[in-house]
């Protein structure tokens, strides 16, 4: 009898190693455990109940790492990390508060689960799966698995958050999987602010030839930049550019990019949000000059 127990306790061991310290029901159930001997197990200290069917092994003082997989565990074969929470998992953004993202593969079942914001995806059935022997992955583009999660990939994150995050923090986590070398897998426009976007999207809307995003000249970062007709655009809100010092730090920096050679034009939130077809005859006409 000490052996058998001695043995399930290593085939336990082994499935929480390769999950964060975490396993299921069903898991628990494959090596060789009752639900009366899971109780007695909870009861004993032994297990820890996170969700309703998964469990800590050995403590309760779960890292975000094993709530992540607690999460994961909860939804069933398929589900992935997803939108914010797989966005801190692959480094893109630092950690959010509120419930952990899970996307599963159905279109029904459960609709809630305490501390987990649950989201569906048909297309994410050939995901990843757990089993007794640990993560097991089938081809498809849309998940994979880090750090033994499984997990959206990182450009089916960063089209996720964009509906759910703010605009900042889709910036911030596009820019971060730029830097990181990780494939992006939309299109990213180089814009910093909601002020900049605006402005390009003007450009396209009034057939402006598109600038340079965001180009280091003569060591200052301008917004925008037609090199062939040494013209800058600079767009300015009154948060980033309003007071005394900023003021005078736009003026010397427009010194210095006339003696190089540029003009350099200054659009407002207001012109451009009230004024767009004056500004765009005005970027016509120096580009035309």
């Amino acid at each position: 009898m000490v052996g058998k127990s001695a043995l399930v306790n290593k085939r336990i061991a082994r499935v929480a190693r390769a999950q964060h310290g975490i396993i299921s029901t069903q898991q628990l159930a494959d090596v060789g455990l009752s639900r009366a001997a899971i109780s007695k197990r909870v009861g004993s200290g032994r297990l820890y109940r996170v969700h309703q069917g998964v469990y800590s092994v050995g403590h309760d003082g779960l890292d975000e790492k094993a709530m992540w997989m607690a999460a994961v565990l909860a939804l069933g074969p398929g589900a992935v990390l997803s939108h914010g929470a797989a966005a801190v998992l692959w480094d893109l953004l630092r950690p959010l508060s509120g419930p952990i993202d899970v996307t599963v593969p159905n279109r029904t079942g459960r609709s809630r689960r305490r501390g987990i914001r649950i989201h569906r995806r048909p297309d994410l059935v050939a995901g990843a799966t757990l089993s007794t022997n640990g993560l097991q992955t089938r081809p498809n583009p849309l998940v994979t698995v880090r750090d033994r999660i499984p997990v959206t990939t990182v450009p089916r994150t960063l089209e996720d958050i964009r509906g759910t995050l703010a605009p900042n923090l889709v910036r911030r986590a596009i820019r971060q999987a730029e830097f990181l070398g990780l494939p992006v897998g939309i299109e990213t426009d180089g814009t910093r602010s909601d002020l900049e976007r605006y402005f390009l999207r003007l450009c396209r809307r009034y057939g402006l030839p598109l600038p340079e995003v965001n180009v280091l000249i003569g060591g200052m970062t301008v917004d925008f930049v037609w090199r062939d007709a040494s013209l800058v655009v600079e767009t300015d809100s009154y948060a980033t550019h309003g007071g005394t010092v900023a003021f005078e730090n736009d003026r010397e920096r427009d010194l210095r990019l006339r003696r190089l050679g540029y003009s350099v034009h200054h659009f407002s939130e207001q012109q451009l949000q009230l004024a767009a077809a004056l500004v765009a005859a005005d970027v016509a006409a120096a580009l035309q000059a």
